[in-house]
């Protein structure tokens, strides 16, 4: 951070804003136009060869703990090198994520790095905030799942969302699986081996690094060819010409042979209905359908898609090609009278759009203070305020007198009826 950054804004350092994502975290500074870093979302233990992943739901909450404060502590004190009790936090967060992990991690930052407060931001908001409206249909197309959230007014309706576990994670796993099986190797020993006995198994690094080197997602026409022939048994229907194939450098001796028709198909299974006749496509459909009809215009004509899985090449073209396709059936014929859907083009790159967010937030200090739960109320309380829930409404202490928030962000983290 500059030497004199404090001298024009009153004494108050900016804040610390954190993307924990399920494959990469985001961190950097409030008022920013991007994050200072972009990390793997893993800790190295010693003597465990497996880097662990820091956003686990499964494990007991001592060891989750451990695993948060390594994390949080390689942030501040190797990547953004400054003193955790100087700044406010703020936390990009899924509306999915567990109670257990926000409580966990707001004990990290309160208990161990003894921040100043903690502002937990769902990530949806964050991102409708960059474009500066207030009403958008949200699609997070990350590692673990696809999540579509509507916001209307600055409100997210909770009641709409839809999900599927469909993302990054699946189709590394799916592209792993037609490396080992279809891909051969070259190396100096010989030529058209099989990748299992050259490599073993496959890093997921070197997996992702491959599905963003050379794969991408066909339009709508030749995706349906592909999945035609991927179904048909009986061998009628004819797959689409493939395109080339592609040599990878998996190191200096070893060259990976990938095939054309792993491509083009390997994005597929994100559009591919299941048998509930669900896609990441019909999603966006399911959640429209669940909205009060006078906000369906509103949330077509404004889709806001986000998530690292969505910068495939080809993505949004084959998504809006599809939401296209299937409003015409009469599922959704005869439920949604709109046939009109547009694609927001945020500021940053879809991975960044809901930190950019929280970074806009952050630096609104008056706002962020009154927003926030200060160290002191966490202290006395022990637990932090969910932004959703109406059991437990922010204190009044955590507002300033005589200030009201902006309407747009009152709404947003309001827990009343």
């Amino acid at each position: 951070m500059p030497l004199f950054e404090v001298l024009g804004s009153g004494g108050e350092k900016t804040a610390v804003v954190i993307d924990l994502g399920a494959a990469y975290t985001k961190c950097g500074f409030a008022g920013e136009t991007g994050p200072r870093f972009i990390i793997p979302s893993e800790i190295q233990r010693p003597g465990i060869q497996q880097p662990v992943k820091v956003v686990q739901f499964n494990i007991n909450t001592e060891e989750l703990y451990t695993n948060l404060k390594d994390f949080i502590h390689m942030l501040y004190f190797r990547h953004l090198l400054v003193n955790p009790r100087d700044r406010r936090v703020v936390i990009i967060e899924s509306i999915l994520c567990p109670s257990h992990f926000r409580e966990t991690l707001s004990k990290v930052f309160f208990k161990h790095f003894e921040v100043p407060s903690v502002l937990f931001a769902p990530s949806h908001l964050m991102s409708v905030m960059t474009l500066g409206i207030n009403s958008a249909l949200v699609m997070d197309c990350g590692y673990t799942e696809t999540l579509v959230l509507p916001v209307y007014e600055g409100i997210p309706v909770l009641s709409a969302w839809e999900a599927l576990p469909m993302g990054g994670k699946a189709i590394h796993k799916e592209l792993e699986s037609l490396l080992t099986e279809q891909c051969t190797v070259d190396t100096d020993s010989g030529t058209g081996q099989s990748l299992p006995t050259v490599l073993g198994p496959v890093p997921e690094e070197v997996v992702e690094d491959i599905k963003v080197r050379t794969c991408f997602v066909s339009d709508l026409q030749r995706g349906l060819k592909i999945q035609e022939a991927k179904f048909n048994m009986d061998g009628t229907a004819e797959r689409p010409a493939p395109p080339p194939d592609v040599d990878y450098p998996l190191d200096g001796e070893k060259i990976l042979h990938i095939k054309g028709s792993i491509r083009d198909s390997i994005a597929e299974m994100l559009f591919e209905q299941d048998n509930e006749e669900k896609s990441i496509a019909t999603l966006v459909l399911d959640t429209l359908v669940k909205c009060p009809i006078d906000t369906r215009k509103v949330l077509s004509e404004n889709l806001v898609v986000i998530g690292g899985t969505s910068m495939l090449p080809g993505f949004l073209h084959r998504l809006l090609a599809e939401i296209r396709l299937l409003v015409e059936k009469p599922k959704y014929c005869d439920a949604l009278a709109t046939k009109s859907f547009r694609i927001h083009s945020p500021p940053a790159k879809p991975n960044c759009t809901a930190w950019l967010g929280g970074a806009i937030f952050g630096a609104l200090q008056d706002i962020l203070g009154s927003r926030s739960v200060s160290r002191d109320y966490y202290n006395q309380t022990g637990r932090i305020p969910d932004w959703c829930s109406l059991s437990s409404p922010p204190p009044e202490s955590l507002y300033d007198p005589g200030k009201t928030p902006p309407p747009l962000m009152k709404r947003a983290f309001s827990t009343e009826k």
